[in-house]
């Protein structure tokens, strides 16, 4: 099971104050420690030539010598036409000055040269302690270092987007390794995946699906112009196999294409942080709910502008949150109506209800005080928390 972002520990027992429930006739489904330890969160952002496009490319104000500006003309003057970069400098800087404390933050790009170098390093590692001063400070790194990426000039977005390489090399990093707190990738893209030099199709073949415009550019690129979404939905997947979750922020027209939205809504998928709904007002304007799932019609966080993307990632904050009181199990068909389980909270069971918990798709979901009285464990002062099925 997935430690949860509280910190949640397999394998302990329940404490031995309040009244213990009876062991008989009951199947342990959780039994964890809840210690609200910060949960890491490493930030995967897309520095492709196409982040250097502006937001609003018909605005009179993008025109430069009768073209729109962008990576193949001219460069966007940012003040007077932003582009998808400018705007995700403001919207990080806007959203983490202000949230940059809930989570261990850390930051990498791709690709790392001006064609298909997928991530090899970090640009800001994860902070090693959990207080507030360093989680801020840690925050304010991490802008440093994007808005350090100027919009034109020498090392300005460039290249393809070689999203799997760049997620495997996530997979690796022995701080996302932790068993004690919860681990997540946040993947911030204006694009969908290529650039992967091992793809087995090569250009012209039918099964590569040429991402270059005009697609005859292919040709010079056989392997890495096609679209790598098999590549990067394994890597995502070798990420969730590490309990590590992958989070898909897409930003920009491409990302909302009936292409785009196919590719990052599997990617989301594979991630096990999909966007999640009951009803079609759950999911936003434009989207509906898929109330057979359970999921939106977009999976992933789809934005276009610089509003759109701090509201976006203050959804994913708010969830993160949310996830403090989510006790992870698998549910399936053969898992017990929510009238058949047994909830304890420091050896006290409690009643399901909206004002203590209720059974989801992926555990139990403490609401209101009980949710409040989880949030206030710490290190020195844990809750224990057990699930049993009665048999």
């Amino acid at each position: 099971m997935n430690p949860g972002i509280a910190g949640l520990e397999t394998g302990t027992s329940p404490s031995d104050g309040g009244t213990s429930p009876s062991d008989a006739g009951t199947t342990v489904l959780a039994q964890v420690e809840v210690r609200n330890l910060k949960p890491d969160l490493m930030l995967l952002v897309d520095t492709s030539g196409s982040m250097t496009e502006p937001v609003e490319p018909s605005s009179s104000s993008c025109i430069v010598n009768g073209q729109t500006c962008g990576p193949n003309t001219w460069p966007c003057d940012t003040y007077r036409c932003p582009t998808r970069w400018s705007s995700l400098q403001a919207a990080m800087a806007s959203f983490l000055s202000e949230y940059g404390a809930m989570a261990r933050l850390g930051l990498g790009t791709y690709p790392e040269n001006a064609s298909c170098g997928s991530t090899t390093h970090l640009r800001v590692g994860l902070p090693t302690s959990d207080d507030e001063t360093t989680l801020k400070n840690k925050a304010f790194d991490v802008i440093a270092a994007i808005q350090g990426i100027p919009n034109s000039g020498s090392n300005m977005p460039s290249g393809g987007t070689p999203t799997g390489q760049s997620l495997r090399f996530m997979s690796s990093l022995p701080d996302l390794l932790t068993a004690e707190r919860a681990d997540f990738v946040l993947l911030l893209t204006d694009g969908v995946p290529n650039c992967n030099e091992a793809y087995p199709y090569p250009y012209p073949s039918p099964q590569c699906q040429c991402t270059l415009n005009p697609e005859y550019a292919c040709t010079y690129v056989p392997s890495v112009g096609c679209l790598d979404q098999d590549g990067s939905i394994a890597a995502i997947q070798e990420l969730r196999d590490r309990d590590i979750r992958t989070i898909v922020v897409g930003f920009g027209a491409e990302t909302g294409s009936s292409t785009g939205q196919s590719v990052l809504n599997a990617m989301a998928e594979a991630g096990g942080f999909a966007r999640q709904c009951q009803q079609s007002s759950d999911c936003g304007t434009g989207d509906t709910c898929d109330t057979a799932t359970g999921f939106c019609g977009r999976r992933f966080y789809q934005t276009g502008n610089r509003a759109e993307l701090v509201a976006a990632l203050r959804a994913v904050s708010e969830k993160l949150s949310k996830e403090s009181c989510l006790v992870r199990f698998e549910v399936s068909a053969g898992t017990p109506p929510q009238e058949s389980l047994q909830v304890s909270l420091d050896g006290t069971v409690v009643a399901p209800g909206p004002d203590s918990w209720s059974l989801t798709k992926e555990g139990v979901l403490f609401t209101g005080s009980a949710c409040q009285r989880i949030q206030a464990a710490t290190s020195t002062a844990p809750m224990h928390i057990e699930v049993r099925a009665l048999l």
